[in-house]
Parts: structure tokens; C-alpha cells; sequence
């Protein structure tokens, strides 16, 4: 069909300077733009690929892949690596100019207007064709597990952060990853490697599209009758309600997920030397956010001693794949009761390298934890006994299902919640000052339990 051909026929360096305006508008205040507050010096296109021709009368579709120049870069790494699906029309009818990131003024596109091309239903729909259809167009590669079954509405998703999502037909939920990093991205190579062990904790993927060097976006089943653990949460609290069966069970799911990774992927043995190192990392993440945050000063001393209480500690223990981005907002719960765990590509601002690596489970458990005391200080006064019983709650429905219980290493626990919560002082500071309180409590808990 005419409206599906697709071509790379527009010399990528005539395509560029004509986009580089208003990209240099537009791309830094997008939320997904890892680089805000620094500026943008300048674009390299890495590829370019019409989806749908741009031929001058109904609308375009373009894949870019666009490497962004910043100061401030560490020296020998690459500038990061952004996707963008750009809508291409003569005209924009009006239902789609919120869309609109600006007309083009010269280059072979002059005249014509460039929009966010994933809030027009017709060029997300050619996405949902395009993976209906596995095979390689230009340097994208799209593939399959199963058919997909004929057209469905899309919608794009208002809630993500550093990635967009299309839902089509309330049956499919389409994750774009807007930066993008050579190698497989976590979040479709741990839930097809649970699939393959049979953990139905994780909706499978279904269908997936990558270039040769990186994934870019995944399929997977959308949990229409799910609703999220942060938003469960907050309404248990709202109503004066535990959530201690709810935790527990959550508990358990995690504990599942883990158990599968460890049997679907390999694990070794924590090194004295690499036990080290972690112990190290933390300690210097701690001195460089004191740095930034100098609230943190005081509880400098308390900090660094939980660390090397734990050095000794992780030096006992197995490393294995894990979520590495766990809290409340990446669980889901049916109406069965059942949970669900998603979003597995880890913390999108480290490098991409260092979360496919190795990882002691602790850490997952500790970022719930950490969640379970955000969500208990929405409330009004601070419900910290809440988050209390929730903690262990779930710490005690892991133990059941995995047979070890975190707790009883508890250096080796408090340790990671002390390095998510360094983290999380750091983020508040910079990008929500009314919430710092959150994690300053945790840290002045923590700098005094050793």
C-alpha cells in the first residue's frame, strides 16, 4: 500500500539544518530530555527513515535518531542518542496543533509543518502496521513473537517520563524509548528471558523494533483492568486503610520475578574486590551529592559508616539480573489481586552498560522500601507507622516465597536504602524542593542506626 512504502530517499544532510531550529526549541522541553539545564550546542543525525514518504500532500511520517551536543560531556563519551518520530503536513488541521513543534522556513521540507508525530492517530496507527508486518526497513529492524491482529485505535499515553507509550485498542501497550544507548535494552530482554522461564508475574513482549545496535521500542499486552501500587497506596491511605496483605503480596511477586531472573540468566559470586568497589561508589556518590546538597553535610559521618558497615556484608553475597528501578509505580494489580511488575530498563540516566550489569536482589528490595515511606508521606500528618508495617510486610511475604529474608542482613539492606535515598535528596533537591523532607527523614533515620 502506498501509505505504508517507506524510503531513506532524502539525503540525511540537506534534512537536518532545516530540522535544527526547531528541534533546538522543542527538544529541551520535553520530559524525557535527559539533558535540561545545559545547553545545546548542536545535532548529528545518526539515521533517517520515512515510515510514510513525505511526498507533499498528505502527511509524512520520519524516524530519526539523532545524537544531541551538550557541554559538560565526560571526556570519550558519546553525546546522547535521542528517537524522534516526527509528523510531516502541508497544513496541520486544528485538532492536532498542540502537537505542532514549528513550521520549516528552508531545506528540502520548506513550508511544511513538523509535529509531534505520535499524537496523530493515523501515523501511530502506521507504527502498529509496521509491527503487524515484521521485517527491515531501512536501518530499522521490526519483529514479532506471534501475529498481531488487525488495526487498533491508538492513544498515546500523557504519564511517562523518560519514555512515550501508545495504547492501541486497550489491548497493546507500546513503550518508545526516546534515549537510546547501543546494546538490548533491559526492559525487553529480562521480560523475554522471564517469559522463556514461564514467570507470568511480567507481561511478555510480543513484538519489538531495534536498529542493529539498539532497541527501540517494545509490545507488549496492556493490563487495562490494572491499577498501579503508588495510586493503590495513596488511596489506602486516604481511606485509613492498611496495606499490609496488599505489601505482603507484593512481596511475594518480587521474590518470584527475582527467582526466575536467577534461573533464566546467569549470576555469580560477589568478589571481596567487587564488594569493595560497590562500597566505594556509594561513598562517592555520597560525597558528590553532599556537594550538590548541603543539607546532607551533617549526616555525612552516619552515612559513610553504614557503608563500610556493609562492606564486609556484600562481600558474602550472589549478583544476578534484577529490575533495578523498583518501586510502587512499576507494579501493577489486577482485579484478580494478582500483581504484576513492569518497566524493567532500569534508572534511564545510567549508562546503559551498568544496568544490564550484575546486581545483589537487595537493591530491588530497598527502592521498595523507599516507596513505601513516599507514599506514607503524602498523608497528612506523616503516616511513618503505616509505612512501618508495609515495609515489613513486604519484606516478610519475599522471605516466604524466596526463602531468605532481607532483614537478616541488614547491613547489607540499610546500606542500599542509604544510597536510593542519597540518590533521591539529590532529584528532590533539583527538581521538586517541597518533597526533599521525604528523603532527608530517611536519612537522618538511617545516618543514626549504626
Amino acid at each position: 500500500m502506498p501509505e505504508t512504502a517507506a524510503s531513506t530517499s532524502r539525503a540525511p544532510d540537506a534534512l537536518l539544518p532545516s530540522l535544527t531550529p526547531l528541534l533546538h526549541g522543542w527538544l529541551p522541553r520535553q520530559r524525557w530530555f535527559a539533558g535540561k539545564g545545559r545547553r545545546v550546542t548542536g545535532f548529528t543525525l545518526e539515521a533517517a527513515t520515512e515510515l510514510l514518504p513525505l511526498d507533499g500532500t498528505g502527511p509524512g511520517l520520519l524516524h530519526l535518531l539523532v545524537r544531541v551536543e551538550q557541554p559538560g560531556r565526560p571526556a570519550g563519551t558519546p553525546a546522547d542518542c535521542y528517537q524522534l518520530l516526527l509528523g510531516v503536513r502541508p497544513q496541520l488541521p486544528p485538532r492536532l496543533a498542540p502537537a505542532l513543534i514549528g513550521r520549516i522556513r528552508q531545506g528540502p521540507l520548506a513550508g511544511r509543518a513538523v509535529y509531534e508525530g505520535l499524537r496523530d492517530p493515523r501515523l501511530a496507527g502506521l507504527l502498529w502496521e509496521r509491527l503487524r508486518a515484521p521485517g527491515r526497513i531501512g536501518p530499522l529492524n521490526f519483529r514479532a513473537t506471534a501475529p498481531l491482529p488487525p488495526a487498533l485505535a491508538p492513544r498515546i499515553l500523557d504519564t511517562e517520563q523518560s519514555n512515550s507509550s501508545l495504547v492501541y485498542g486497550d489491548s497493546f501497550i507500546l513503550k518508545i524509548f526516546r534515549r537510546v544507548s547501543p546494546g538490548a535494552n533491559p526492559d525487553l530482554e529480562l521480560p523475554l528471558a522471564l517469559a522463556g522461564a514461564g514467570c507470568a508475574r511480567v507481561p511478555a513482549p510480543v513484538a519489538w523494533f531495534e536498529t542493529g545496535a539498539a532497541t527501540l521500542g517494545v509490545l507488549q499486552p496492556y493490563l487495562r483492568d490494572s491499577r498501579d501500587g503508588w495510586r493503590l497506596a495513596l488511596d489506602a491511605l486516604a481511606d485509613g486503610r492498611e496495606f499490609t496483605d496488599e505489601a505482603a503480596a507484593l512481596g511475594r511477586a518480587t521474590a518470584e520475578v527475582h527467582l526466575a531472573l536467577a534461573a533464566a540468566l546467569p549470576t555469580e559470586r560477589l568478589h571481596p574486590a567487587r564488594s569493595r568497589r560497590l562500597a566505594a561508589a556509594m561513598d562517592a556518590r555520597l560525597h558528590a551529592a553532599a556537594q550538590a546538597v548541603p543539607a546532607l553535610l551533617p549526616h555525612v559521618p552516619g552515612l559513610r559508616a553504614v557503608f563500610g558497615a556493609a562492606a564486609d556484608a556484600l562481600g558474602a553475597g550472589r549478583l544476578q539480573r534484577i529490575h533495578g528501578d523498583l518501586h510502587l509505580g512499576q507494579t501493577l494489580r489486577g482485579a484478580d489481586g494478582a500483581w504484576a511488575v513492569i518497566d524493567f530498563e532500569g534508572e534511564p540516566a545510567k549508562p546503559l552498560d551498568e544496568r544490564r550489569s550484575p546486581q545483589p536482589t537487595v537493591r530491588d528490595i530497598a527502592g521498595m522500601l523507599r516507596s513505601f515511606d513516599y507514599a506514607a508521606r503524602t498523608h497528612r500528618p506523616w503516616n511513618a507507622e503505616w509505612a512501618a508495617r508495609c515495609r515489613a510486610a513486604f519484606c516478610s511475604g519475599y522471605a516466604e516465597a524466596a526463602g531468605a529474608d532481607p532483614r537478616d542482613d541488614p547491613a547489607l539492606l540499610r546500606a542500599y536504602e542509604t544510597d536510593k535515598a542519597v540518590y533521591e535528596v539529590v532529584y528532590e533537591a533539583r527538581h521538586r524542593p517541597d518533597w526533599l523532607p521525604v528523603p532527608m527523614a530517611a536519612i537522618e533515620r538511617l545516618a543514626s542506626s549504626v
